[in-house]
């Protein structure tokens, strides 16, 4: 479980054969081979480590199912090591576990150094995204500003934009999505009730 708060910029090194390898150092520093590690909100195990990277291999289950395939050398990504029971929880709950890859519409720059960003999501996650919710976007916890046909829109601070992926995000580049959880097992315990 993660919280959705980004540790570190990450530097893909390279994506070959289905093993994702990737330049860090603070993560790296406890990171064991079998931890858990979200890298751009998808829960993956280190299978190898060393003092400055990480290596993971991808299953086709996570090929399929995430951006992460379309990873190439240089690429920045979103690493946070998974929480301990002394872990604060900044974000929200977080499983790593992406529903789905939506993609970023639009970024409207703000005065104040932040953006405004608006992100696609796929139509069946619409349902589990409520303003001011949480919702999971390549692994960083966000406040949804706004819910629009078809995505949200997120109001970013400098500091997010300084230390994640977002900083350089650009319309069409594709994003992870996890919606909250909570949501998701309300719906699962309504289903069958009686109207």
């Amino acid at each position: 479980m993660f919280t959705g708060i980004v540790e570190e910029l990450g530097t893909v090194r390279s994506l070959e054969g289905g093993r994702l390898s990737i330049a860090c150092s603070l993560v790296a520093t406890d990171s064991d081979v079998g931890a858990s590690v979200a890298v751009n909100g998808a829960c993956l195990t280190v299978v190898d480590r060393s003092e400055d990277g990480l290596a993971f291999d991808l299953s086709p289950e996570t090929v399929a199912r995430t951006s992460l395939r379309r990873l190439g050398s240089g690429h920045h990504v979103n690493l946070e090591r998974a929480v301990t029971p002394a872990t604060r929880l900044g974000g929200h709950l977080v499983q790593g576990h992406v529903d789905g890859v939506g993609s970023i519409a639009g970024v409207q720059p703000g005065s104040d150094g932040g953006a405004t960003i608006r992100v696609s999501i796929p139509n069946d996650l619409c349902p589990y995204v409520v303003e001011k919710g949480s919702v999971a976007i390549d692994g960083i916890s966000l406040t949804v500003a706004g819910v629009e046909p078809g995505g949200v829109s997120i109001a970013v601070i400098p500091h997010t934009l300084a230390v994640t992926t977002l900083g350089s995000a650009s319309p069409g580049d594709p994003v992870n999505i996890e919606v909250d959880v909570i949501a998701k097992y309300v719906e699962r315990l309504m289903e069958g009730q009686p109207t």
